[in-house]
């Protein structure tokens, strides 16, 4: 049925024909010699709650080779060519056999899952072959199948783990509801991702460039629910001494050209640059990908899109870790960092358009108001790093017989 669909939708036939390179890859670049430690991540968000744990990891244990697997073709297109790992692979469907036949080919000392990822077959092989497998970045809800009378068969599959490493208490406190107590809370994994952008060179020539050092609205990942708010903002402001950058999640020409053309003010877009002077232009248009987290350096204030729809939030720990104030849409539950911050009042949400240009007028009028909300963002990030050196702490204590 899957192979069927294919035919039909770009997204599963990159499912469909990814998968059938995973033990070409495998045998390319791991034999049954190698010590190995298998991360499996979802897809690009639980990549980067993995990453600093992989980082660690190749540090602290530099001869063993390393596999990273994902399920969403959206996270295994952009980084599998990544060289943070020996090898990168789609993660088999999750049936009995397609489980046997992985685990034998990675046949890892250490097995790491991350968030919410939980394959019973994969899960039940590893518990047979007694190889430690860990859950990090979890993060559990009582609405989930684990919670309910006719979960069984899935708070089943969590006997396979170890060890969780969860992001909060109320995690820990619901898996001790059912029985499992082998459980640390350490935190989200990101914090620690995130706070070493600090580190980085942020600059970019063209932000410079653009920016003049005026007031700079960046809105990252956006969706076109997001620019209609973001557009009538734009055209109706008379401020001369304010720059906008939009970053379009989807980097659709046609769609691109729709976002510039219902711009009423001088814009231009990324690929147009060419080392041409931009600082006259008010909107720029990040029409490529791989950059947004050094742009998101020149903002005072940051939109972060996606929340417009269930599940769809995107990452707002890039923008929070440069203490900048953060809108984003009223659809934010699920995203632990999120619900803290509008919480805090760090991220402030809005629901419609007089909603969004209240928020922002406040910010942009109200210095007191702005700097207040800039250092609620600063201070959660830089109190919440730590977990990475916990969950590699206790794999220490894993391999030492390895």
């Amino acid at each position: 049925m899957v192979k069927i669909i294919a035919n039909f939708n770009p997204k599963i036939k990159l499912f469909v024909q990814g998968r059938k390179n995973i033990y070409n890859t495998l045998s390319k670049n791991i034999s049954v010699k190698d010590d190995v430690i298998w991360v499996h991540t979802a897809s690009l968000g639980e990549y980067e709650q993995g990453l600093p744990v992989i980082e660690k990891l190749k540090k602290n244990y530099p001869t063993y080779k390393f596999v990273v697997t994902f399920f969403s073709p959206s996270g295994y297109q952009v980084k599998k060519d990544d060289n943070i790992a020996n090898a990168i692979v789609y993660m088999p469907l999750d049936t009995l056999k397609n489980a046997k036949k992985f685990i034998k080919a990675v046949n890892p000392k250490l097995a790491v899952f991350v968030k919410y990822e939980i394959w019973p077959n994969h899960l039940k092989i590893l518990k047979e072959k007694q190889i430690p497998t860990l859950l990090v970045s979890a993060y559990f809800k009582k609405e989930q199948l684990f919670f309910k009378w006719y979960g069984s068969f899935m708070r089943k599959s969590l006997t396979a783990f170890t060890h969780f490493f969860v992001q909060d208490s109320n995690s820990k406190n619901l898996l001790k509801s059912i029985g499992y107590n082998n459980c640390t809370v350490s935190g989200d994994t990101r914090f620690d991702r995130v706070s070493k952008i600090l580190e980085q060179n942020n600059e970019l020539d063209f932000m410079t460039n653009f920016t003049q050092n005026k007031t700079c609205v960046v809105a990252g990942s956006t969706w076109p629910k997001g620019h209609l708010f973001l557009i009538d903002y734009i055209n109706n402001t008379s401020a001369k001494n304010i720059k906008f950058v939009i970053a379009p999640h989807n980097i659709i020409t046609d769609q691109i050209e729709e976002l510039k053309n219902s711009i009423h003010k001088k814009v231009v877009l990324f690929s147009e640059i060419n080392n041409n002077d931009i600082s006259d232009f008010d909107v720029l248009i990040i029409d490529t990908i791989g950059i947004l987290t050094k742009v998101y350096s020149y903002a005072q204030i940051a939109y972060v899109g996606g929340g417009f729809t269930k599940g769809g939030l995107h990452n707002t720990l890039e923008p929070a870790v440069f203490g900048v104030p953060i809108l984003i849409g009223p659809i934010y539950k699920g995203f632990k960092e999120a619900e803290d911050l509008v919480e805090l009042k760090g991220v402030l949400p809005a629901a419609n358009q007089n909603e969004f240009t209240s928020v922002l007028d406040l910010l942009l009028s109200k210095k007191e108001h702005y700097n207040s909300t800039a250092e609620i963002n600063k201070n959660y990030v830089a109190q919440n790093i730590g977990a990475t050196n916990k969950i590699a702490s206790y794999i220490g204590t894993l391999l030492v017989n390895k």
